[in-house]
């Protein structure tokens, strides 16, 4: 009967403790995360250590990750919750460039009330590279989002070819198609521009930057697509695939390239350059079978100093949603903070190839000593010199859907060079009829 009686004793104390472990995980704070990926890796897993390490230093809340497929997926997938007033996110990684439709939704809250509230806040705010901020704030300063993954389109080059034929690094146009030429056969394309599909705007923005026009400044009212810059660069895309005898200079398929196909092609030889976004660089890193170069992208003509480098910023900002109660917001935020960190942000760049958005992650570990093994690291990080503000606009969604469309129908062939130009001024007018009650 006594061991009987100690059973039921120690059974008791068992469901006692469930019951109170039970109510303790109620009474936790849970935030909802949605994040992309736009490139190869166990992101997966990174983003499971940095739950569990978060975890451990605020063990009142609970952050629940969910993988939502590419940024457009993501993006639809919290626009769809939107609509249906049924918002399960409560903060997301999205484009830097969805920042002005969401503002305009009302549908995110700005960044800038937390970093008011921080004892740190200017340093919070000087700590990221000033072209990532570019996209986090609005035209009056109010920063909305948290730079976190960002990147930069960079030039990747089999560094093996390049010494085998004794070429230099491009780092204008001219140079960039004669060395495509030059170690193009008939197994490998000189040159891979991922521009084939449904998002040609993120590469087109480095050639119209290059010729001197980006497509947006600081006005979110206003736009720069049919210009004699943006003629210029949609014609130097179209020409990659061309045929010589047509004018081109058909160094890549005609249209371009696919942007999931793209890496592996270059890893796998079939390509001796490609344009890609650094978040692929680790991965590129550990695939190939030859030594990877990287340089900034010569995507325009010669300038005063023999260079034609541009390059749009790219990535994910972090972005909390209004829809979550004011407690779920705070503990969000204190997520944003810990990702943002430079700790954080040095394990991150070094475990995918992002750039590190804080200038001090690049002093601290992993990211300290991994620059001095692989210099390539550096290169996306110092183009940020030449780098502009990423697309954006009222009606973004709109007006890129509207820029795709023609992009795409002019680098695919499907409208011919000399119909560039009015294809260019069709979509300027619907452009500028989206804007008009913005200016």
């Amino acid at each position: 009967m006594i061991r009987h009686k100690q059973t039921l004793g120690a059974t008791l104390v068992a469901l006692l403790m469930l019951v109170a472990v039970s109510v303790m995980a109620q009474d936790k704070i849970v935030v909802d995360f949605y994040y992309p990926t736009a490139v190869d890796g166990p992101i997966d897993e990174i983003i499971a250590k940095y739950e569990a390490d978060f975890e451990a230093m605020h063990p009142e809340i609970d952050v629940v990750p969910a993988y939502t497929g590419s940024y457009t997926q993501t993006r639809d997938t919290i626009r769809t919750e939107i609509a249906a007033e049924d918002v399960i996110v409560d903060v997301a990684v999205m484009l830097a460039t969805d920042l002005t439709s969401f503002v305009e939704d009302e549908s995110i809250v700005p960044a800038q009330q937390f970093i008011d509230a921080m004892d740190t806040a200017d340093a919070f705010t000087a700590g990221f590279f000033p072209a990532f901020l570019a996209n986090s704030a609005d035209e009056d300063g109010m920063i909305w989002s948290v730079p976190f993954q960002r990147s930069t389109p960079i030039l990747y080059y089999n560094a093996d070819l390049f010494a085998e034929a004794g070429i230099a690094v491009p780092t204008n146009n001219e140079e960039l198609i004669a060395a495509a030429q030059a170690l193009q056969t008939e197994d490998r394309a000189g040159l891979l521009l991922p521009v084939a599909g449904t998002f040609p705007t993120w590469l087109y923005q480095s050639f119209a930057a290059a010729y001197g026009q980006p497509i947006v400044e600081a006005s979110p009212a206003e736009v720069f697509f049919n210009t004699p810059e943006s003629l210029a660069a949609v014609e130097f895309i179209t020409k990659l695939g061309m045929a010589e005898a047509d004018g081109g200079f058909a160094v890549g398929p005609m249209g371009g390239s696919a942007w999931g196909d793209t890496p592996t092609a270059f890893t796998s030889g079939q390509a001796a350059m490609i344009y890609h976004t650094t978040g692929s660089l680790t991965s590129i890193l550990n695939n190939a079978t030859f030594e990877v170069g990287v340089a900034f992208l010569p995507s325009g003509p010669a300038g005063e100093t023999g260079t034609g480098y541009g390059a749009p910023t790219g990535g994910g900002n972090l972005y909390i949603f209004a829809a979550a109660a004011p407690e779920v917001q705070e503990a969000a935020w204190l997520w944003v903070e810990y990702l943002a960190s430079d700790t954080v942000q040095s394990d991150w760049g070094a475990n995918t190839g992002y750039i590190a958005a804080t200038v001090g992650a690049w002093d601290v570990e992993p990211l300290k000593t991994l620059v001095t093994e692989k210099p390539q690291y550096l290169v996306a990080r110092d183009q940020l010199e030449f780098a502009v503000k990423e697309f954006d606009s009222y009606r973004s969604i709109d007006v890129q859907g509207i820029i795709n469309t023609a992009l795409s129908s002019i680098i695919s062939g499907n409208v011919p060079l000399s119909e560039a130009q009015a294809t260019l001024d069709a979509a300027q007018v619907q452009i500028d009829s989206l804007l008009a009650e913005y200016k």
